[in-house]
């Protein structure tokens, strides 16, 4: 909880081993990751493997009942009914249970023995939860898709979106999603459709989602498809026609109150112009019931809340 690096090496190791590994994921209704999505990472991570779950309320140690080990052979029964010819397992429990269901207990890695205390023998589920930024490169690439933040900046042109995304990647140690709309812009101009606003929101999100497997414990995005929405009632005065993607964990709405540059891509730079965008982008976030808190100032000071606001998120 979750897969870590650890077992992922114990399994891969325990496929190479075998002809046909049965995986077994057990969870109880209280655990602080949820079985099903536990059951999900581990489909992604080995496909060619029997992964069976299961979700009983049973006891989690032989002092918890006198049943314990007829409960757990019944459970491995169920889940390989086949004869057993090797268990793998990273603890010693590992020794007994081979005895009680049968095959030969391999103590792969080296928790046993307490060996590579600072690598991979030294990992834990308990102590990954706990600081999850620390131990982030322990975590194969579903889990992290499904743990990271996501932290959007939101606003109209000329607020400093790209430029502090790019600081916030720097300082996060992580990566960042660029604007999807420029780069449309770019190659195919600004006098954009209806449906060219469609494919702006759903490439955004879709280089979003992406970029989250490779990404640090938090990912800024240059605006996401709530951009793109304000965007569509901007330009034709009508809601955007797209599917309901994502919110974000966090939005970081910048205040209209920066200079208006013309690149050669921005298209509304009077102050009417200006003031009709902002309200609308307050609408979108509103509107999706959107975590947001505004940023506003000098472009330090921006920084500095932007820092402030991303160390809050839990």
């Amino acid at each position: 909880m979750p897969p870590h690096a650890g077992h992922i090496a114990l399994c891969r190791a325990a496929e190479m081993m075998c002809d046909q590994l049965t995986i077994l994921v057990c969870w109880l209704p209280d655990d602080p990751i949820a079985g099903e999505l536990r059951m999900e990472w581990m489909r992604q991570l080995f496909p060619q493997s029997r992964l069976i779950g299961n979700g009983a309320e049973v006891p989690q140690h032989p002092d918890e009942s006198e049943e314990f080990w007829p409960i757990w052979r019944e459970i491995v029964q169920r889940a390989h009914p086949e004869p057993i010819d090797l268990l793998f397992a990273g603890e010693e429990y590992g020794d007994e249970l081979a005895k009680q269901v049968g095959g030969k207990f391999v103590p792969l890695g080296g928790r046993i023995i307490d060996a590579d205390q600072n690598g991979l023998g030294g990992l834990s589920g308990q102590k990954i939860r706990e600081d999850l930024s620390a131990e982030w490169t322990h975590l194969p690439g579903p889990v992290r898709r499904d743990m990271v933040k996501t932290v959007v900046l939101h606003g109209i042109e000329s607020s400093g979106k790209s430029t502090l995304a790019a600081s916030l990647a720097d300082e996060l140690k992580s990566c960042w999603v660029p604007e999807y709309g420029r780069s449309h812009c770019v190659v195919h101009g600004t006098e954009l459709s209806q449906s060219d606003l469609s494919l702006i929101a759903a490439a955004q999100q879709a280089m979003i989602a992406s970029a989250k497997e490779w990404s640090g414990l938090i990912l800024p995005c240059d605006t996401d498809w709530l951009m793109t929405r304000a965007w569509h009632r901007m330009i034709f005065d009508a809601p955007l026609n797209c599917p309901a993607f994502p919110i974000a964990d966090l939005y970081l709405y910048l205040a209209a109150d920066t200079e208006w540059i013309d690149d050669g891509l921005r298209l509304f730079g009077s102050n009417k112009q200006r003031l009709k965008f902002d309200n609308l982008c307050r609408e979108e976030l509103i509107a999706a019931g959107a975590n947001w808190i505004t940023i506003n100032g000098s472009w330090d000071e921006r920084y500095e809340q932007a820092i402030e606001a991303v160390q809050s998120l839990d």
